[in-house]
């Protein structure tokens, strides 16, 4: 039986482990952390979003420019299958008012200990605390355990550390500089899915840090798109939540190239300019500005207050200019935060540097999958959805080079 070694105890590289010891190949996982699905388990805390149940020709564009290389390994483990797998380890799954997917329990603990279960029993073996270094002169993975430095052969190695967001939880990035020795140059990491930093007053650092903005829309100013519907969260440093990370690929991209970028907050997107301008008419004579937003649109204080920013702390008494920023509060960001703050990072090995299996085109018999590619999405089920199904799709591409190989050491006679 063939020996692959799969570096990287993640949802990719144990979704790679587990195809590769259900047909029939003998399975090494080397994991650096004391135990493996770390980044799922902090996934979980929000309830375990495993998929989303859009329809799968709209849930492909989610990837943007990686849609191209990703979307056959999405096909081939799409969105559903994700889900069956999940009830298949006893976790049945819901799908919320937003599309999203989620294991019944809304915990990640129950799915990932019937997974690492069943992984034993098709005798993949797991070995934490397992530092990859390379390989050695005889082509041997190399490592550093709790009993010092080793090395073992494998027939293929699959990669899947993950990218350079989480550190703490085992994603560092610093395997680019082993493939880097190797001839692989990867793409500099960048921050995604990540909150922003803007120049709040005193005031509102000081008052409103960790306030919800809920139910608003925002849009990236000069962009073309419909508006980004859901919640931000005002943070000391500026904004973040997934409104903001739904848009966190083009402004990281406008950031870079004009030093900041602005976007537009509507704070009632279910209500037209004529209606909000109408309430504001009824009540705006009587009352203080504050009150006025609040009995005519019911805003909370810290909707009040990012009004007061957009306006540079003067909004206008005119009830139509009024409606308008309400409609339209602009707020500059000028960076992104760091990656190890943002929930997943652009950058890796680029697409050009693996082919169809996900084979690394300088190192034959060595693949990659998960966060280590060049790829980002959305949150909302894109990021876990497309760990899985790379991992998947490496093992099939393990499988078939290995096949491959056996038909050029063993040609037909016939």
């Amino acid at each position: 039986m063939p020996h692959i070694v799969v570096i990287g105890g993640g949802p990719a590289g144990l979704a790679a482990a587990g195809e590769l010891a259900g047909r029939g190949c003998t399975v090494t996982v080397l994991e650096r952390m004391p135990t493996v699905g770390r980044k799922i388990l902090m996934a979980g805390r929000g309830g375990l979003n495993l998929t989303h149940s859009e329809p799968f020709d709209r849930f492909v564009t989610r990837y943007g420019p990686a849609r191209p290389w990703l979307e056959p390994a999405l096909r081939a483990f799409a969105p559903d299958d994700l889900r069956h797998w999940a009830e298949d380890l006893g976790q049945p799954c819901f799908t919320g008012s937003s599309g999203r997917v989620f294991p019944q329990a809304m915990k990640a603990s129950p799915l990932l200990r019937a997974w690492v279960a069943r992984l034993t029993g098709l005798g993949v073996n797991i070995r934490t605390r397992h530092d990859w270094t390379g390989w050695n002169a005889a082509g041997r993975v190399t490592f550093t355990g709790p009993d010092g430095a080793g090395a073992m052969s494998a027939d293929a190695v699959i990669l899947a550390m993950g990218g350079a967001s989480w550190p703490r939880l085992g994603s560092d990035g610093q395997w680019t500089r082993l493939l880097a020795q190797q001839g692989v140059i990867a793409a500099p990491f960048q921050a995604a899915n990540c909150g922003f930093a803007t120049n709040w007053t005193e005031a509102t650092r000081t008052r409103f840090a960790g306030k919800p903005l809920r139910g608003i829309a925002l849009t990236m100013e000069g962009a073309s798109g419909a508006p980004v519907r859901g919640e931000a969260v005002v943070t000391a440093a500026g904004l973040e939540g997934g409104a903001i990370y739904a848009l966190s690929a083009p402004l990281r991209d406008r950031i870079a190239a004009q030093g900041q970028a602005r976007v537009l907050l509507d704070l009632r997107p279910d209500m037209s300019l004529d209606v909000v301008q109408a309430r504001l008419e009824r009540v705006r004579g009587r009352e203080s500005l504050s009150n006025t937003l609040r009995k005519a649109l019911r805003l909370p204080p810290v909707a009040v207050a990012i009004l007061r920013e957009g306006a540079d702390g003067a909004p206008p008494r005119d009830t139509a200019e009024l409606a308008r920023l309400v409609k339209a509060v602009p707020v500059t960001l000028l960076a992104p935060d760091s990656l190890d703050r943002a929930i997943s990072v652009a950058g890796g090995i680029r697409a050009a540097d693996v082919d169809a299996r996900f084979m690394l085109r300088a190192l034959p018999g060595v693949f990659a999958a998960g966060e280590m590619l060049d790829w980002e999405a959305p949150t909302g089920g894109y990021l876990l959805q497309a760990c899985f199904a790379t991992g998947r799709a490496a093992a099939a591409g393990v499988l078939d080079w290995l096949q491959e190989g056996a038909k050029e050491r063993y040609p037909s006679t016939s």
